[in-house]
């Protein structure tokens, strides 16, 4: 039986979102392409249904966010500490340990069915990473990875140096992907200081906006991401508006 492929994405800017409304929007979408091929799998071919891919791009208001394998007492602040910097914080069912989200940052979650580009997660994530690389590129900030380590880097060469500008952590099931990457644009760092960023406690955390010294608009950092998005992955991007709860 051939996979009927799909390489259009949709994409949908969600704008400043509680983490928690964000998430459930995706996991509608997730649940929604698991279930069509479910289905798929009963029906002769010329009935299957193709399977949508999207890519969501929001900002999130201060919280901390661990994942499923992360430390808890990575999280370096209690309750009423979290409520004086007026942050909140979730276990969540994504990969890696624990990381910050907040306004000035670009969040990007591609829900993509793999089936319909290439069966290989460690491929998804070499590509997810080259698309914040050659963004990087165009502020002349250049930017790489560390082996053993997630996220995409500064300075990979000087252990010393090296910073992460970039964290990923990515939930996939039969090749069904949700969460994914949160760039530091203009983000405060010092909400990082109350973590061990995904629990790596030796490497320092860095913003576009501190490696530049300028704020940067992120409709602009969006615009480029969403470019390199289509050129690393293949994919044709179709702008919809966020459907009606």
């Amino acid at each position: 039986m051939n996979f009927i492929k799909n390489n259009k994405v949709q994409f949908v800017n969600l704008g400043l979102i509680g983490y928690k409304d964000a998430w459930e929007y995706q996991t509608s979408l997730f649940d929604r392409t698991l279930a069509i091929k479910t289905k798929n799998r009963s029906l002769s071919e010329d009935r299957q249904q193709i399977t949508d891919n999207h890519l969501l791009f929001c900002e999130h208001p201060h919280v901390f966010t661990l994942g499923k394998s992360g430390k808890e007492n990575n999280l370096l602040v209690d309750q009423a500490a979290l409520s004086a910097i007026e942050a909140t914080y979730h276990r969540i069912n994504r990969g890696g340990d624990i990381t910050y989200h907040g306004p000035g940052q670009v969040v990007g979650y591609p829900i993509l069915d793999l089936e319909n580009f290439f069966t290989d997660i460690h491929k998804y994530m070499r590509y997810l990473e080259q698309v914040i690389i050659e963004t990087l590129g165009e502020f002349s900030i250049e930017a790489g990875r560390i082996k053993g380590l997630t996220g995409v880097w500064l300075d990979i060469d000087s252990p010393l140096k090296a910073r992460k500008i970039c964290a990923f952590g990515v939930r996939a099931s039969r090749w069904v992907t949700m969460h994914g990457f949160a760039l530091n644009v203009n983000t405060d760092l010092q909400y990082f200081g109350h973590i061990v960023p995904c629990g790596i406690n030796d490497k320092a955390v860095t913003s576009i906006n501190k490696e530049l010294g300028k704020f940067v608009e992120l409709p602009l950092v969006e615009e480029i991401l969403k470019d390199k998005f289509v050129k690393v992955f293949e994919v044709a991007l179709e702008a919809l508006v966020r459907e009606k709860a």
